[in-house]
């Protein structure tokens, strides 16, 4: 019997081919938004019971500890080895930033309202990638834009009931989360995916865990509360293991809607856990906010077409035979919310 069909990386390395299986990538990644949000959910319970630096430590630590014995007896230093290691480290200290100042927002907030209020992150890089990555935000871009801080409107609105603090904090952590995913971006192209995610776990792991003589504070965990602080770090581990495995099935631009699924999850966890829904006007906002996102994720998927289309009516004399590039040439980045 032979495995599955490998090819070389940059570094010379073997990894599995891409295999177009588009329906198999749609389901990973609905998987993993499902693995996000029950994590989110988690993280609000638990940190309503302790502080939220030890929280994210546990997370970070398992996840670290399952990757470390996952992945480093087949990736060796390739999972350790960058090329630009300083944008690496501060792309991992966002992520860092991402995860306290949502967790702080959790501890006050709804889970569907934080999460959908975080998903204007991808709307505000599309503005950010136009002057500073030379990217074309289009008609779609600015449109996408607007209903999207609509929706958030909406969400925030006067009368909503959410606290001041969270929502100081849930913006603080769209701030992070904008830096986060410029960085993957520009790291896409030049590093593996893997190696990006082990040191966001790594550099999550060492920050929070310097925090933890500042943070055991408070009862012994019960035998729940041990339960689901290991079940948070899984949950990171698996989603993040999810997305990875779904674009080597399909591309980002046709798996970036999916990523949406998420509010439907956090809604439906936050109601069955919290006995919590938002109001009309705040799920009317979260449907905006999604729909926005959609239609970042369509531009997108618009722009690789005409890139595919642009090389094929190129001249032979003139196209590389094997080029490998455009827009998934490299590793793709995916959300947040590591």
């Amino acid at each position: 019997m032979t495995g599955p069909p490998h090819q070389k990386d940059r570094e010379g390395q073997d990894v599995p081919a891409r295999q177009h299986r588009p329906f198999l990538g749609v389901v990973l990644v609905a998987a993993a938004t499902l693995f996000f949000a029950a994590m989110d959910t988690m993280t609000k319970y638990l940190a309503m019971h302790y502080n939220v630096p030890l929280v994210m430590a546990v997370r970070y630590m398992v996840h670290c500890l399952l990757m470390l014995s996952v992945l480093a007896p087949s990736q060796g230093w390739q999972l350790v080895r960058t090329r630009r290691p300083g944008l690496v480290f501060v792309r991992s200290l966002s992520l860092v930033a991402v995860s306290l100042f949502f967790g702080l927002a959790l501890q006050r907030m709804p889970v569907a309202e934080s999460t959908a209020i975080v998903f204007l992150a991808p709307i505000l890089v599309v503005l950010i990638a136009g002057p500073f990555l030379r990217e074309k935000i289009g008609v779609i871009g600015w449109m996408a834009a607007g209903f999207g801080f609509l929706g958030v409107v909406l969400i925030v609105r006067p009368g909503a009931g959410l606290n001041p603090v969270g929502l100081v904090c849930v913006l603080m952590a769209i701030g992070a989360n904008v830096v986060y995913q410029l960085l993957s971006r520009i790291l896409a192209g030049n590093e593996r995916t893997l190696t990006m995610l082990f040191h966001s776990a790594l550099v999550g792991a060492l920050c929070f865990g310097m925090l933890l003589p500042w943070s055991l504070a408070g009862e012994p965990p019960s035998a729940l509360h041990l339960m689901l602080f290991g079940a948070i770090g899984l949950a990171g581990g698996i989603s993040h293991f999810l997305f990875t495995l779904a674009y080597r099935f399909s591309s980002a631009s046709q798996l970036a809607p999916m990523t949406y699924l998420q509010l439907v999850w956090a809604s439906f966890l936050g109601w069955v856990v919290f006995d919590h829904m938002p109001d009309r006007l705040g799920l009317l906002g979260m449907v905006i906010v999604m729909v926005s996102g959609v239609m970042i994720a369509l531009k997108a998927r618009f722009a690789e077409r005409e890139y595919a289309a642009h090389l094929l009516d190129r001249p032979r004399s003139v196209a590389s035979p094997a080029t490998g590039g455009g827009p998934n040439g490299g590793e793709s980045a995916h959300k947040a919310k590591e």
